[in-house]
């Protein structure tokens, strides 16, 4: 049996002039989301793919403009959380907390 590896996906978002040729975009990558009104595909797909599928998209009529998503580059460490320090409540949260968890029921 083979162990599980991880592979590093990167979303992108695809542009469309008409959405009736959204189902063709299938062949590039998972499709997460597709915007009615805004005309636009989010695409999941391996990091190492992405470069080689954007000029692919690109060169489609039915695609008006592609963007490569930025989160995998993104830092998502915080300063606070690498030491063990979380947010602690004050006095005056838990009293507000109390008010609307009492007004709830």
């Amino acid at each position: 049996m083979t162990e599980f590896e991880e592979n590093p996906r990167q979303g992108v978002i695809v542009y469309l002039y008409r959405l009736r040729n959204s189902r063709q975009l299938r062949k590039f990558g998972q499709i997460q989301y597709i915007s009615k009104k805004m005309k636009y595909v989010v695409l999941y797909m391996d990091q190492a793919d992405v470069e080689g599928n954007i000029e692919r998209l690109k060169k489609l009529k039915f695609v008006k403009h592609v963007e490569p998503s930025v989160r995998p580059f993104l830092r998502v460490e915080y300063s606070g959380s690498e030491d063990g320090q979380h947010y602690e409540m004050t006095e005056e949260d838990r009293e507000r907390f109390k008010k609307i968890k009492s007004e709830a029921k």
